[in-house]
């Protein structure tokens, strides 16, 4: 539940974002979303009130440069190439994280339903730009070390500390890098109040919300688990059209998801250890 919450934010976060992409470059509006994110996590947890040392600011700065370019790259991507085909492409690398992390041969059969599923729902088309492939890959690399590095954040017991120390961190290592072109291109795009606002509404609901929540799933569940936990979220995003913008799941679409939620089912069973055998009688 809390993951479909999660999904949920991050889809309408993402529907905001689609006003800005016809003003804004895609790796701008990506770090708007990532400095009102940690503005809004800073604001909560506060983390200046926790001990920290270099190496755990260290892995914090390294989980939120992964996760702002992870969103760099798949704006990119989508920029470029139709959302769909980008979406299948970024989940090579959740698919390969849940297939590396698994020891058991329905795990497997899982993840062949969800890459399925995934294509099905992505409605994929190979008529593309070079480009766009390849930041899309770029994202599914970049996707895999966020489940990577999220889980040992998460792990650690600070997780949503270190996602507000992260995301802040990123965001001023990379805002020379992103700026700097959107001020030569268009510099009015930040004299303008929408951009802002936007910015911000995509930054919580994309990013600060679900991302807080992912430390919550990681905690509870193991990184293959995890991994496959996200192929909900083309389902996910099929809903949120449907209802935000009428758009109507295809056949192949429902088929998509039904196999994702299949793969879900099957990986959610749990494994039954053999009854121990009763001690032979001396």
């Amino acid at each position: 539940m809390v993951f479909i919450v999660g999904a949920t934010s991050q889809y309408a976060g993402a529907a905001l974002g689609v006003f800005l992409f016809d003003t804004t470059e895609p790796a701008t509006v990506a770090w708007l979303r990532a400095a009102a994110a940690s503005v809004a996590l800073l604001a909560w947890r506060r983390p200046w009130r926790v001990h920290w040392t270099r190496r755990t600011v260290a892995v914090a700065a390294g989980f939120g440069i992964v996760t702002l370019s992870m969103n760099i790259v798949f704006f990119e991507a989508i920029a470029r190439i139709p959302l769909g085909t980008a979406v299948a492409i970024e989940f090579l690398g959740p698919v390969a994280v849940a297939t590396l992390g698994s020891r058991r041969a329905r795990d497997l059969l899982a993840v062949a339903l969800v890459a399925i599923g995934v294509v099905l729902l992505a409605g994929v088309q190979v008529d593309v730009e070079p480009v766009g492939i390849a930041f899309a890959l770029a994202a599914a690399v970049l996707w895999a070390g966020y489940i990577l590095v999220g889980k040992r954040v998460a792990d650690a017991g600070d997780g949503q500390d270190s996602l507000a120390v992260g995301m802040a961190v990123a965001a001023i290592l990379v805002a020379p890098f992103v700026l700097i072109p959107q001020l030569a291109t268009d510099a009015t795009v930040f004299a303008d109040p929408r951009t802002w606002l936007l910015g911000i509404g995509i930054g919580i609901l994309s990013s600060a919300v679900p991302y807080a929540l992912d430390q919550v799933v990681l905690t509870a569940v193991g990184r293959a688990r995890f991994a496959l936990l996200l192929a909900l979220l083309p389902a996910t995003a099929t809903v949120v059209g449907a209802i935000a913008l009428a758009q109507r799941p295809t056949v192949f679409e429902l088929a998509g998801i039904a196999l994702v939620m299949l793969a879900l089912t099957i990986s959610a069973i749990p494994t039954r250890h053999p009854a121990p055998e009763p001690p032979v009688p001396l």
